[in-house]
């Protein structure tokens, strides 16, 4: 089936479903986490002699843990789903890189579950009684989460929402109509995250640019597979809080980057499988926030990448 009828039918399922009782979280939702989620997801532990972190930061053992969210921040924004990554994810196309559990790790949820995730958020994301592991939890946070501390890189995003309006949603209606998809990184963030994935066809450069009124707001962008070529990153360069950018897997190019020289907060930027060479990484050398880039299958070769390397000593480059 088709990823979008696949989703078609997620939703006409979850809308068919009778009314019923309240989502218990422990009895109906920790079930087909602990089977399909924690085994990336969990407290650090030992294997092999090597100490295994949970991936992206994020715990979904306990309740104080899912409430932190990850290092991306939250990821859990309760009464609203459709803004909550935890069930953004489980719902996106199943080739999308971020689609979870990855195919190699565990089962996609099923369409039962997915519907009891989201209306187990929709309904408040309440945990009841269960807290989960406490092991590594901060001696000034709550058994419920509800008084969290933040990890170093949700204090960025603390920073660059200081004195930053909230946007209203009928502020980036235009952006929706041109088949993106905004939502708040938390709840009460005025930062935003905006993506093309589920358009209904790769888009175009002018639907991406739809995006440039919520640009002083953008903090992540995702372009990828989209119809993106090098004229869509003046949205990118118009957003100077951007912290992540994935442009896999499109027609981007080395002019494209010039438009990421003064992107002083980027730290995660994807260019898998796009047209950039040596010569577009030059504009990258001098973004000293970078932490990861991405660059298998692009145009760049070993020397450029090198090159990049000692430019960049405390990121992460990825080429092969």
């Amino acid at each position: 089936m088709h990823w979008k009828s696949l989703a078609f039918t997620l939703t006409a399922f979850a809308a068919a479903l009778p009314l019923r009782a309240e989502v218990n979280f422990e009895k109906e939702i920790l079930p087909f986490l602990e089977s399909k989620c924690l085994q990336c997801h969990k407290a650090p532990f030992e294997k092999d002699g090597k100490s295994v972190k949970p991936k992206a930061g994020l715990r979904l053992d306990a309740a104080w843990a899912i409430q932190a969210g990850s290092e991306n921040g939250a990821v859990l924004v309760a009464g609203k789903s459709g803004e909550s990554a935890l069930y953004q994810r489980v719902t996106l196309p199943p080739e999308d890189d971020d689609f979870m559990p990855p195919k190699d790790k565990a089962d996609p949820l099923t369409d039962a579950e997915v519907a009891l995730l989201k209306q187990w958020i929709d309904e408040g994301a309440e945990f009841g009684e269960w807290r989960g592991n406490l092991e590594g939890k901060p001696a000034d946070v709550s058994n419920t989460g509800k008084h969290i501390t933040i990890s170093e890189t949700q204090k960025i995003y603390q920073r660059l929402a200081e004195g930053l309006a909230m946007p209203e949603e009928k502020s980036w209606e235009s952006v929706t109509a041109a088949g993106g998809r905004v939502a708040r990184l938390a709840q009460t963030s005025p930062l935003l995250s905006v993506d093309f994935r589920l358009a209904p066809e790769p888009a175009t450069d002018e639907q991406i640019l739809s995006a440039k009124v919520v640009a002083e707001n953008l903090a992540h962008l995702d372009l990828s597979r989209s119809a993106a070529t090098d004229g869509a990153l003046a949205l990118a360069a118009a957003a100077p809080r951007l912290v992540r950018l994935d442009l896999s897997n499109t027609a981007v190019g080395d002019a494209g980057l010039a438009n990421l020289k003064e992107l002083k907060e980027l730290r995660y930027l994807n260019l898998h499988n796009t047209q950039v060479t040596d010569a577009g990484l030059k504009a990258l050398e001098g973004l000293a926030s970078l932490e990861a880039v991405y660059l298998w299958q692009s145009k760049a070769t070993e020397a450029g990448v090198k090159a990049l390397r000692q430019a960049l000593p405390g990121a992460k480059i990825n080429f092969k």
